[in-house]
């Protein structure tokens, strides 16, 4: 009886040491991929509004431009405020897998403003000691999401197709709350007033132009953006009612952004909210202006 115990301990215990071996491979394997497409981010072809006119913001841009998207860069934004040229955003927070059923999770975010593009790398807790690796983002004009458990069994591989690359550029627009000159005229975005507390963003990149709602408070700050966004539904694109609170603003590279946001689909009049978290730590490279060639 003792001989089959010990048998059995041994089992177990190569069982998990394989198991370990093979995540922390995975985990290493899915940093390599990380540091991969962040390197993509600033290497494509540039698409999109040229940056070489001005490395600054000026309120000499928001000339034209609605009332409320006035107040808004006013309110985010002080002259002189050089442009961004890339982001990385800390976040943690909550994810719900499905509807009501919430776990933990924390995210570093890559942003590219020149070309457009970003790539979200998070965790998220499934179950005690064991997480779901997620990237999801756009480059070079193309969405994708990618995710595996414990960085080693594939559970999800998106991408390529018209819809994703839409769904990913419009959660680039609504974020960009969270690098503001990513938003001005001279980064590609144009905007239309609908009344004195809301406009519609526009950005178009590659073959996707997408549009979005932008609600902004008696402040000027942006409060809730919502959009029409494909959901992947039984594997068919549905396009869904989508919106974004944004609260608490702070001052991060002497810009203001919200430091915590909701997100959620509007499902047949019902908001089912699916992300919610805060950025603990934003960190910004700034365009430079080009150096004239020596004579």
């Amino acid at each position: 009886m003792q001989h089959w115990i010990k048998l059995w301990l041994i089992v177990v215990c190569v069982v998990a040491l394989a198991s370990v071996i093979a995540s922390s491979v995975g985990a290493l394997l899915w940093r390599r991929d990380t540091y991969r497409m962040v390197e993509a981010l600033g290497h494509e072809r540039h698409i999109g509004a040229d940056t070489s006119a001005s490395h600054t913001f000026s309120r000499e841009e928001l000339a034209g431009l609605p009332d409320p998207v006035i107040r808004y860069f006013e309110f985010a934004l002080t002259a002189g405020q050089p442009l961004i040229s890339r982001a990385r955003l800390r976040q943690r927070g909550d994810f719900a897998m499905r509807p009501g059923s919430w776990s933990s999770f924390t995210a570093t975010e890559y942003v590219s403003v020149h070309p457009v593009g970003f790539i979200w790398d998070a965790r998220i807790r499934v179950m005690p000691l064991l997480d779901a690796y997620v990237h999801d983002g756009y480059i070079a004009g193309e969405g994708r999401m990618h995710g595996k458990v414990a960085a080693v069994v594939p559970v999800v591989n998106e991408g390529g197709t018209s819809e994703m690359a839409s769904g990913e550029l419009m959660r680039y627009l609504c974020e960009a709350a969270w690098f503001p000159t990513a938003l001005l005229p001279s980064a590609g975005v144009s905007w239309r007033g609908v009344d004195d507390s809301t406009a519609v963003a526009t950005l178009a990149d590659g073959s996707a132009t997408v549009s979005v709602d932008v609600h902004f408070g008696k402040n000027g700050e942006i409060l809730r953006t919502e959009a029409m966004r494909y959901r992947t539904v039984n594997g068919s694109s549905v396009l869904t009612a989508w919106v974004g609170h944004f609260s608490e603003y702070k001052r991060s590279g002497n810009m203001m952004i919200p430091s915590k946001a909701t997100v959620e689909w509007m499902l047949h009049g019902t908001p089912s909210p699916y992300w919610r978290g805060e950025v603990v730590r934003a960190d910004y490279d700034f365009v430079t202006p080009a150096l004239s060639p020596s004579l």
